[in-house]
């Protein structure tokens, strides 16, 4: 009688399996999924688990280093001006959004934004896409609260690298190469490293 229960168990958990495997490929082909980039339900998932654990969809789109104390707001300034070069973006924007001396700690007292480009990858993807026009051009926001912390922040742009059908060789080679521009230069900024 053991064995006969073992074996309509194992049957039932068989079918199970085969019945979860069958849905999932049923739900792909539904959602065509399949077409996505390899790295394309990581980086949602990434981004949705982000968003579930703050509750900020922005947040779960961008990341940030802390400015080390010492380093002035100027020589952040022109150490993301310095690096851009070397990364071969140029500076196509550097705007003071505003300063309010008096803020709460727990205020902005200083916001900056960095517009950085590299005109001819932007020439690439526009003409791939206009769509991407909406992420042109990259940025770098300073942000100083009242107590004093300061921030870099930029968009995580893995989401617009592979978060569709995969790209072209090409295009990733110089969507990769943006990228690594985006996250070495506040990196870099924020330690005063240049």
């Amino acid at each position: 009688m053991k064995n006969v229960m073992t074996v309509i168990a194992a049957f039932f958990i068989a079918m199970m399996v085969s019945g979860c495997a069958t849905m999932h490929m049923g739900w792909t082909a539904v959602t065509q999924q399949y077409k996505l980039d390899d790295g394309a339900m990581e980086a949602y998932d990434n981004m949705f688990t982000k968003v579930t654990e703050y509750g900020d969809p922005a947040r779960a789109m961008m990341q940030e280093w802390k400015v080390n104390a010492d380093i002035p707001n100027e020589d952040v300034a022109e150490t993301i001006k310095s690096l851009a070069e070397e990364y071969n973006m140029r500076v196509t924007g550097d705007i003071k959004m505003y300063t309010k001396d008096d803020a709460k700690p727990d205020e902005v007292k200083h916001a900056r934004i960095f517009s950085l480009c590299s005109l001819p990858i932007a020439k690439v993807f526009l003409n791939h896409s206009r769509y991407y026009g909406g992420f042109m051009p990259c940025r770098i926001m300073l942000v100083e609260y009242g107590n004093g912390d300061r921030w870099l922040v930029s968009m995580d742009m893995t989401l617009a690298i592979h978060g569709g059908y995969p790209l072209p060789d090409d295009m990733l080679q110089m969507a990769l190469t943006v990228k690594k521009a985006m996250d070495e230069v506040p990196a870099r900024a924020a330690i005063g490293d240049f």
